[in-house]
Parts: C-alpha cells; sequence; structure tokens
C-alpha cells in the first residue's frame, strides 16, 4: 500500500457504529418519557419485522489491557444473580411498555466475558428472556466467549437454548504479544474449544483478531493467521487495535512497544492477502467470512447490516440493549444505559429505564446515517433528488474530492463508490458525510486513528 496515502489519511476518526456517533450526540439527553414513546412507535411500525436483543455482561476475571470496552473486574461470582435478576427486571420493563410478548429476531451476549457467568445462570437468564418474548423461526444467537473460561457444558446448554454463534476472543497467538496484552491462552485451548463447538452443532464460529498490538510483527501475524487457517472459523473480524490511552489507561505501559502507522497497515495488508488467498471474502471493515457463511451469503445480497453490535444479517428497526452501558437503537433515537453496574442496578430496581445519554436524531441525522451505512454495508451509497438538494451532501462531494483525486471513492451525480484500493479507507471515506463532526472539529483525543 501507498506509504504516503497511509500518512495522510491516518487520522483519529469513528468506527460508524452509528450515525450520529456518540460523542456527537446531543447534551440533553431524552427523557424517559421520550424514550419510551419512540420505543413503542417503532416496534408498532416494525412488529412482524422483530427486534434484537443485546445483553451486556461486564465481568471479567481478569483485565484484558488492549480492550476499549466497559468492564467489571472481579473473581466473585457472586456477582451473578442478582445482576441477571436485574437485567430481567430491564426486561421485563420493555415488555410491558411494548404491550405484548414481543418478536425477537436476534439475541447477542456480549461483555465483558459472557462465559464468566455459569452455565446454569445463562441457562436461567436465556430461558426468562424466552419465556417473556416469541423467538423467530429465523433468530440468530449468538455469545462472545474467552477460549480460557468456555466449558461444553457452557456451549451445550446455549446451543439447546437456540444459540448457533459462537465468537472467540483470540487477538493473537504470539505467547509474548498474549503476555504484553494480558491476554493469555494457548493455541491448543482454543483449537479444543473450537472443534468441541463444531462437534455440539454450532454452525457459524467467529475468530476475533486484533492488528497493531505491542510486540506484534509480520512474522507473528504470519503465525497467527495461518494458525488461524488451521481452525478454519467461519467468520474473521481481523480488527485494528484502538489505542485510546486517555480512556484506557492500562494501554500507556506499552506504547513504546507498537508498531508503526506504515508496520501496522503492512500487518493488516498481510493478513488480509492471507485470508482472502484461502477463501475468505472481506465482506466489510475488518470483517471476513467464508462463503458459505451467512454473513458473506448477507453481504451478496445487499442485506448486511451495522450497529453497535457490528455487523449483522438482521436488520431490525428496534435494537433493545439490556445491562450496564447498554446502548439501544429504535432507528430515530439512541439511548444509552449508565455506565456503572451499581448504578445501573439501582435506577432499574427503583422501577425506570436505566438510560442516562442519548440522542433523538434530526431528518439530516438520518439521511447522512442511510448513506454511512450504505457505505460501510456495501461500500456504495446512491442519493435521490430530494437527498441531493441537501447542503451536507454537496459539502460531502467537496471533501471527497481529495479522495477522489487519491483514487480512494468514485463520485457520480448521484452516487459515492469506494474503489478496492480504498477500502481500508472507508472510515475517512464516511468521515467526508460526517456532518456533525464537521460542524464541531474534536479539540481533544476522542477516537482512535482510522487507520
Amino acid at each position: 500500500m501507498n506509504t504516503s496515502l497511509i500518512r495522510k489519511y491516518n487520522v483519529p476518526g469513528p468506527r460508524y457504529t452509528s450515525y450520529p456517533t456518540v460523542p456527537y450526540w446531543d447534551e440533553t439527553p431524552p427523557t424517559e418519557t421520550q424514550w419510551k414513546a419512540k420505543v413503542k412507535a417503532t416496534y408498532e411500525g416494525s412488529k412482524e419485522e422483530g427486534l434484537s436483543l443485546y445483553i451486556h455482561l461486564p465481568y471479567c476475571e481478569s483485565l484484558c489491557t488492549y480492550c476499549g470496552c466497559n468492564t467489571r473486574i472481579t473473581v466473585n461470582h457472586n456477582v451473578e444473580k442478582p445482576y441477571i435478576h436485574t437485567l430481567l427486571k430491564e426486561w421485563k420493563m420493555y415488555v410491558d411498555l411494548l404491550g405484548e410478548v414481543p418478536l425477537i429476531k436476534e439475541i447477542h451476549l456480549g461483555g465483558g466475558t459472557p462465559t464468566f457467568f455459569s452455565p446454569e445462570n445463562l441457562q436461567r437468564l436465556i430461558r426468562s428472556i424466552l419465556e417473556m418474548g416469541r423467538l423467530s423461526s429465523e433468530a440468530e444467537l449468538g455469545f462472545e466467549a474467552h477460549p480460557n473460561n468456555t466449558t461444553a457444558e457452557h456451549m451445550q446448554v446455549l446451543y439447546d437454548l437456540g444459540f448457533r454463534r459462537i465468537s472467540l476472543g483470540i487477538q493473537d497467538f504470539d505467547p509474548e504479544v498474549q503476555k504484553m496484552v494480558h491476554r493469555i491462552q494457548p493455541f491448543e485451548k482454543v483449537k479444543e474449544v473450537t472443534e468441541l463447538a463444531r462437534a455440539i452443532g454450532y454452525t457459524s464460529i467467529n475468530f476475533d483478531l486484533i492488528y497493531g498490538l505491542p510486540l506484534q510483527t509480520v512474522d507473528t501475524v504470519r503465525n497467527t493467521i495461518e494458525k488461524t487457517l488451521l481452525l478454519q472459523p467461519d467468520r474473521i473480524a481481523f480488527y485494528s487495535y484502538a489505542h485510546v490511552p486517555w480512556l484506557k489507561p492500562a494501554q500507556k505501559k506499552f506504547e513504546q512497544h507498537l508498531p508503526t502507522h506504515e508496520v501496522k497497515r503492512n500487518l493488516y495488508e498481510l493478513g488480509k492477502n492471507l485470508l482472502e488467498e484461502n477463501g475468505y471474502d472481506e465482506i466489510g471493515m475488518d470483517h471476513f467470512a467464508n462463503k458459505t457463511d451467512s454473513l458473506y451469503i448477507a453481504s451478496q445480497q445487499g442485506k448486511l447490516h451495522r450497529n453497535f453490535m457490528g455487523y449483522s444479517t438482521s436488520s431490525t428497526k428496534l435494537l433493545i440493549g439490556l445491562g450496564a452501558s447498554s446502548i439501544s437503537d429504535t432507528w430515530t433515537a439512541f439511548g444509552q444505559n449508565i455506565k456503572s453496574v451499581e448504578a445501573y442496578m439501582k435506577r432499574v430496581n427503583e422501577g425506570h429505564l436505566p438510560i442516562y445519554r442519548g440522542h433523538l436524531l434530526t431528518e439530516e441525522d438520518l439521511m447522512v446515517r442511510q448513506h454511512i451505512l450504505n457505505l460501510m454495508c456495501r461500500f456504495r451509497t446512491v442519493w435521490s433528488r430530494h437527498d441531493a438538494k441537501s447542503e451536507v451532501l454537496h459539502l460531502a462531494k467537496e471533501r471527497l474530492k481529495e479522495l477522489t483525486k487519491d483514487k480512494i471513492v468514485r463520485v457520480d451525480k448521484d452516487s459515492i463508490e469506494v474503489s478496492e484500493d480504498g477500502k481500508p479507507f472507508l472510515r475517512n471515506v464516511c468521515m467526508a458525510l460526517d456532518a456533525r463532526m464537521w460542524k464541531n472539529k474534536p479539540e481533544s483525543e476522542i477516537f482512535s486513528n482510522t487507520i
């Protein structure tokens, strides 16, 4: 890759799991009444489509220092039952608000480490969730798992409840890299969990890998990809390491060991080439899938969707997030739960939805949101005559002139298309449309670098 382009475009920018991005939400959040009205209205307009559920399980037994998620580190497993009790209370408040047993199209357990919870407690949680809902015949259920503490019982219990997707947090197989980021897990353990998941019947196994970690080299990343290929996961998320020490102070300790921006991008190109040579397609930013996986099929059919859970085959308008820090999305509004576990539980147990910040989308927001979503999922967007009159798109086309000159995008009178060589700069293309960011450029660091 042209290193001058890397230097030119490797600037801080969002990953666009939403628009507007969280730092640009309105300072005044929706009231609880407004939020409930938005949830109800979206549900009423999309009952047949169903809703998606994201459940945040924040607990981990140890801190992985690369991680930017909202976590709570503890070895006290007595926290499990009170937290599940609160999650179920929150879910019941939403079910009561909807006024009927809702159709559930998707469930994703994230964290934290969902498999921190015992199989019995996960079973109680999901059974109780489903007792208050109807599971779609097309539902996709998945969970994130740490190979070191994911047992056969965990996988069997969740499989029996309808889960068919498992995402294993690998990051890197090199022992020195693992030690540096405090995520030590032998290849043999990952192999054991992967093979066991297949034997139980899981049809989609994802590996999360990260490039740009401290001490990574071309040789270590090649070794990680080659070991990954031996296990043939159905999907691979090959993420750029997000260095955000102003948010996660633990990252400061290995700053001097990080690869340069040029080396980091070379690590990605190496991984991408190896994956594509072995039958994986790049279906979206940082995501690869083999041709039998539903994510690849959705990308080919133009049905790929992206939300706070990442890329998905389900494009439900209503996403309800349960648990501390979870984000909900009604398409016309966002709402995020209180981040502190104790404050979240206190608010729910007082009988209130625990939203503490959010955003009501304007007409302009909705237009920009759709075009950014199109670019993130299809590398192309087309606008209507009505959109073409927008000052936002006019300004975006001006900002894209430099990217057009660098052959990153092709801009026609009614469309934007990212070139094959431009895919690594997808975040930069979306930034050209980000009206809220351009109106209020950040004075301090709030995003990781784009490349």
